[in-house]
């Protein structure tokens, strides 16, 4: 997507609008459209931006990503897995005694978090090669793990296995330095 139309057409309405008032505010005119520029474009990017999140929460888990490469914007559409979109006489994803979550009511905008999320460097590998391979981007593929283990009702590992203590039953533990 090319922001010089938009940049330009805001620019010729200002010179007409500056026209109106005479050579002074011609003058000032074309003396505020240089600087002006950068803030148009980044206003443009910004209303852009909003816009690419408004539609990834609409689409998700869908995603639809915004960059700028050379200083012109383009996007980046990954869309939702194919079985979400699956004929419904298939297996359902959730349980039929399972109610699905409710949409946010009117008014109401489901919020977008930002987490940080430290992985060994062994499993980040393989989950960027897992993300690679679905074709999404990593955040896409973290997503969709995290909503599939919520789904399904998976617990984690260390819940189902039995609690290990290096203390014995009934024992205080101390940590802390000792001089």
């Amino acid at each position: 997507m090319e922001l010089r139309a938009y940049v330009d057409a805001i620019r010729h309405q200002l010179a007409v609008t500056a026209a109106a008032g005479g050579d002074d505010a011609r003058e000032l005119a074309e003396r505020l459209t240089a600087p002006l520029e950068s803030a148009i474009r980044l206003a443009l990017l910004d209303a852009l931006s909003e816009a690419a999140t408004e539609i990834t929460r609409d689409l998700a888990p869908g995603s639809v990503d915004l960059r700028l490469r050379n200083r012109e914007p383009s996007f980046v559409v990954t869309p939702p897995p194919a079985e979400q979109w699956a004929d419904e006489t298939e297996t359902p994803l959730v349980p039929p005694s399972d109610p699905l979550p409710q949409p946010p009511a009117d008014g109401e905008d489901e919020a977008t978090v930002r987490i940080s999320l430290r992985l060994p460097e062994h499993l980040k590998a393989r989950v960027e090669h897992a993300a690679a391979r679905d074709g999404v981007s990593i955040n896409t593929w973290l997503i969709r793990a995290a909503a599939a283990a919520v789904d399904t009702g998976n617990q984690h590992p260390r819940a189902e296995s039995p609690r290990r203590s290096s203390t014995p039953t009934g024992g205080q533990r101390f940590t802390g330095w000792v001089r």
